[in-house]
């Protein structure tokens, strides 16, 4: 009897024995089951992350021809052509203004360097043209990086219109990069609506931008057929960046020489339109903003008066052929 009572323990041992093992074997394999699973759905590193403050799909900016506007990647409006004051003050700045206003154009493109934001400011308090009609753009110098924040509370007052459309870096200088984080807090306070750069290009830019946070949704390069920058611009483009060029005339000095080109002087006149409205038109259909500079009111009306030709393909082969990277400009 006891011989029976021995045997049925031993099994009953060797019975717990073996289910203690399966069910540690279950649970081992459960975990590594578990390991498996969480491995394989573990996301991938999100490759926006490296630059996470940039689009990595863009689209290049496009002109509406009919608004006479382009979105920028800010999500505001900027008229495509205007009036560029440098060299103007005063009350001669004060009647160019408002020339271009009375006139219909609405882009008015400054920089604390010229020193007639107040006249610019005066101009439009003055005017009927509501506030948010008008598009200002200015500039801070790289002689005001070492203290950006004054630099923009000073473009602020002087022109005393409640808000700027758009502030550039007026070219690279030491701070530049510091004197960009102060407008895009001023960004993101409401002082500024938009940001950019003046006098940019690849190798800047490439360097500059992994720096910044907010993308520039403006670039202001000269620009004109003896200075075309065939390389630049789509590169700036292609980054969902608005190219604005200025000097479309070929700067001081040179728009007599432009004016006077035969290949321009014979579209002109297969078009009947001036040498001016032909190189704007050329810079509008390249997808280029341009803001020339004048106080002739007559002239004035004549830049915004682009609207009613198109220059074919041929011609505008012609006009870029005149490229001879002639920058008149010193930066």
């Amino acid at each position: 009897m006891k011989r029976k009572w021995t045997l049925i323990l031993i099994v009953a041992l060797f019975l717990i024995s073996c289910m203690a093992g399966c069910s540690t074997n279950s649970t081992d394999s459960s975990e590594l089951e578990s390991v498996s699973l969480s491995s394989e759905i573990e996301p991938a590193e999100d490759p926006s992350s490296e630059s996470p403050n940039f689009v990595e799909e863009v689209s290049a900016p496009v002109f509406d021809f009919e608004s006479r506007t382009v979105m920028l990647n800010s999500g505001y409006e900027m008229p495509i052509v205007g009036l560029g004051t440098y060299a103007l003050s005063d009350e001669e700045c004060y009647n160019s203004v408002t020339a271009l206003l009375e006139a219909g154009g609405r882009l008015i493109d400054t920089a604390s360097y010229y020193g007639n934001e107040e006249s610019i400011g005066r101009v439009i308090r003055d005017s009927d043209v509501p506030r948010e009609e008008i598009f200002v753009t200015t500039k801070i110098y790289p002689t005001e990086f070492d203290d950006p924040e004054e630099a923009i509370e000073g473009c602020l007052e002087r022109l005393d219109i409640g808000y700027i459309d758009l502030m550039l870096l007026h070219h690279p200088g030491t701070g530049d990069v510091e004197a960009y984080h102060a407008m895009e807090q001023a960004v993101d306070d409401g002082k500024i609506r938009s940001i950019g750069l003046s006098n940019w290009y690849i190798q800047e830019l490439e360097e500059f931008l992994p720096q910044v946070n907010i993308a520039p949704a403006v670039v202001q390069n000269e620009i004109h057929p003896y200075y075309q920058e065939q390389e630049v611009v789509p590169y700036i483009q292609e980054l969902g960046i608005v190219v604005n060029g200025y000097s479309p005339f070929g700067g001081r000095g040179h728009t007599s020489e432009m004016f006077a080109d035969e290949v321009i002087a014979a579209i002109a006149e297969d078009h009947g339109v001036t040498s001016a409205q032909v190189i704007l038109r050329w810079n509008l259909q390249r997808g280029v903003v341009v803001n020339p500079g004048s106080s002739n009111p007559e002239h004035i009306r004549e830049n915004l008066d682009v609207f009613d030709f198109e220059l074919t393909g041929e011609e505008m082969d012609q006009i870029a052929e005149l490229e001879r990277g002639e920058k008149h400009e010193w930066y």
